[in-house]
């Protein structure tokens, strides 16, 4: 399905409500295996992209998705904002040659990839990212597979990030990004004209 800058906005927008209502959860998540300020990092990114998406007025994808990117790495703390922007930035530079939903989101996954130099097993964002991408392209994703991405890395010892350090120790514990991003794909089936 074809990502327009309107879908794009209004996805966002479902995001940010999101992000809010969770930020604290999403800090408790963070707080026994990172800094605990996952939540009020995310929430201060997803209003940074509300206030640059209404000022500016995109209108074409290009520049939504760079804007979208600008705001996260300039707004979001910690490793969360360069890999959340590289993923938009990713999706900005992809734009230029088709609006497909699933070919943007690949070449998202690829970026955080590169950036992050993590893969799917290693208690981090991918985890979400790469499997949801995948039954985007199959015309599956459904709120099942969000839950149980997000909860797949429960039982992971983290290779990546500040909850690495902890070993053994980062598991039973959610990884919070992978939460971020949950809310992230949720807001995009609750987007039903992109899906």
């Amino acid at each position: 399905m074809p990502l327009t800058v309107k879908n794009l906005t209004t996805w966002f927008s479902l995001y940010e409500k999101i992000i809010t209502e969770n930020k604290n959860y999403l800090s408790e998540l963070d707080t026994p295996i990172g800094d605990g300020d996952h939540g009020n990092n995310m929430a201060r990114g997803v209003k940074a992209v509300q206030q640059s998406l209404i000022s500016k007025e995109p209108t074409e994808l290009t520049d939504a998705c760079k804007q979208i990117a600008m705001a996260l790495i300039s707004k979001v703390g910690g490793a969360s904002g360069p890999l959340y922007g590289t993923a938009f930035l990713e999706m900005a530079k992809k734009s230029k040659e088709t609006s497909d939903i699933g070919e943007l989101l690949i070449a998202a996954v690829a970026g955080i990839k590169k950036r992050g130099n993590a893969k799917v097993g290693d208690k981090t964002m991918i985890d979400v990212w790469e499997p949801l991408t995948a039954k985007i392209n199959e015309g599956t994703l459904s709120s099942k597979d969000v839950t149980e991405a997000v909860d797949s890395t429960k039982k992971m010892v983290a290779k990546k990030g500040r909850a690495s350090y902890l070993g053994d120790r980062s598991m039973n514990h959610l990884d919070p990004g992978a939460m971020s991003s949950g809310y992230l794909f949720t807001a995009l089936i609750e987007t039903k004209e992109i899906l």
